[in-house]
């Protein structure tokens, strides 16, 4: 059997950072040598690919101009749901209940004169930010009904922890819908949206959508995902794998009530999923905690402003069953990643940390008691965070968390205290763009128009693009997998957030263990 060697040649490719020039030799999906431009080392013996020369798959890319930086990763994604955001109704941009109705009425009719509009099939919506709307611009079930009559109509918010349904897909997904505002609380909805999955013809739109958002991820340079899909990850990959799906990396969570099964089949957190060669892997036991700030359903020790009755949140499990989850996981190699977002949340999450030597991450922290910044580092935790969604809620902190006992979005002083950053997007909440988190980290503001929100949690270019990377840094070393995005635009020489948020049009090739998949 003859074994095929591949080797692949950067010549002359510019560092971020550095003012030198370098060539990169990568061999079999590894970083063989990264040495400055013109020295020997580049011009490669073809001997020394371990393999005769006719078994050689060689390649040189002229890299003048361009500049690299290591592969991409969204630490936080619900994939299938972002993919469906690519042929779903998107509401991001309605400003008010009226404008989301019009947007609807509009997708409806546009449906009807295509002959694409089945009456006994769901029609779908996505990200709507109602938490954004003022109080006589908020949700109806009249408006909905007006607008959809039977045509059964689903709107998930963006941050996907409640629904706005009319009557007609109330009674088909059997759900408790308020009379007055047409809204389905989080824990209905989370089991309520995995439903429209099995709708006829819905696995094959699905796959066509999972390939383009494949596809649209490799264009920004993105090498790697998280996957915490509320749904069943490690088969849902290893077939998705088996069927061509296979230019991410991808770790595939486990939700808590699906752990025990996991565990009995063999699994741990990092253990290789079957047929993905390499790149899948089994990831951590995703826990949600509480809920969110937009549905003011994060969990806080101090109530909600302007809300009546009054509302701390709320809890999705009790501290014990969170401590009895993570203790599980740990027991059986599971990293964790537990959502929490409100401040007394975080303390819970942390306490069950402490109790059961949990290892993995903190996924959001959007409000940390001070006393709790510093425990991430003593418990040897990450905090996953989504720079972009402090872009998003800035407007609602100040409706909502008026009077907060913590810091919102605390990533400098996350940093600070020596806590390992990782960021992500929670797509379909924020688009899947490592680069939109990394403006967001760095500038804190969307708009050089806007001044920054929280300046001083602002982070510098290095640690925003470290901690958007799989190995911690922001270059390259001789033995890192070739997980590679070629630039032909320098990211440290940006200066605004316009900028920043465009760098997905400076991306010209994006190469996963060594392969080009863009």
């Amino acid at each position: 059997m003859t074994i095929m060697s591949s080797l692949v040649r950067i010549v002359n490719v510019g560092v971020p950072r550095a003012e030198n020039r370098v060539d990169i030799v990568v061999r079999d999906g590894v970083v063989a040598s990264v040495r400055p431009t013109g020295e020997a080392a580049v011009n490669v013996d073809l001997a020394d690919a371990g393999q005769p020369s006719k078994n050689l798959d060689a390649t040189t890319i002229r890299a003048d101009g361009l500049w690299i930086i290591p592969g991409l990763w969204d630490c936080h994604t619900h994939f299938t749901q972002w993919a469906k955001t690519l042929g779903r109704l998107d509401l991001i941009g309605a400003r008010s209940a009226s404008e989301a109705m019009a947007m609807l009425r509009a997708h409806l009719d546009e449906r009807r004169a295509a002959g694409t509009l089945d009456p006994n099939a769901f029609v779908v919506g996505m990200r709507f930010r109602h938490s954004l709307w003022s109080d006589d611009e908020q949700p109806t079930l009249a408006a909905i009904d007006a607008v959809a009559g039977e045509q059964p109509v689903a709107l998930s918010s963006a941050d996907m922890h409640c629904g706005w349904v009319n009557s007609a897909a109330a009674r088909r997904l059997g759900v408790h819908v308020d009379e007055r505002t047409g809204l389905v609380g989080e824990l209905e909805w989370f089991d309520a949206y995995t439903q429209f999955d099995k709708a006829p013809g819905a696995a094959e739109e699905t796959d066509r959508l999972l390939r383009e958002a494949e596809r649209d991820a490799a264009s920004k340079g993105i090498v790697g995902i998280r996957d915490y899909e509320m749904a069943e990850n490690i088969d849902t990959w290893i077939a998705r794998f088996a069927a061509g799906i296979n230019t991410l990396r991808v770790d595939a969570g486990v939700y808590p009530e699906r752990l025990q099964d996991a565990i009995n089949a063999g699994w741990r957190t990092g253990k290789p999923l079957p047929g993905s060669n390499g790149l899948g892997r089994v990831g951590a036991m995703k826990l949600i905690s509480d809920g969110s700030l937009n549905t003011r359903s994060a969990y806080c020790s101090t109530p909600y402003s302007g809300i009546e009755p009054q509302t701390y949140g709320t809890l999705s499990y009790t501290p014990q069953q969170i401590e009895d989850y993570m203790r599980l996981a740990t027991e059986h190699d599971f990293d964790i990643a537990c959502h929490a977002i409100g401040d007394e949340a975080n303390t819970i999450v942390l306490n069950a940390a402490e109790a059961t030597h949990a290892h993995g991450s903190i996924e959001h922290a959007q409000m940390l008691k001070p006393v709790d910044i510093p425990r991430f580092a003593g418990l040897g935790l990450t905090a996953s965070i989504q720079p972009q969604h402090a872009m998003d809620d800035r407007d609602v902190i100040t409706r909502f968390w008026a009077n907060p006992a913590g810091i919102p979005y605390p990533f400098r002083s996350l940093h600070d205290a020596g806590v390992k950053l990782r960021m992500g997007s929670d797509a379909p909440v924020a688009p899947l763009d490592p680069w939109l988190a990394i403006s967001a980290a760095v500038f804190g503001t969307e708009s050089s128009d806007r001044e920054p929100f929280q300046s001083e949690q602002c982070l510098d270019m290095r640690t925003s693009l470290a901690a958007s990377t799989a190995v911690g840094r922001d270059g390259l070393e001789p033995g890192d997998v070739a997980d590679i995005v070629l630039l032909d635009a320098d990211p440290y020489a940006v200066t605004t957030p316009e900028a920043m948020r465009a760098m997905p049009e400076h991306v010209t090739m994006t190469f996963v263990a060594g392969k080009r998949v863009y």
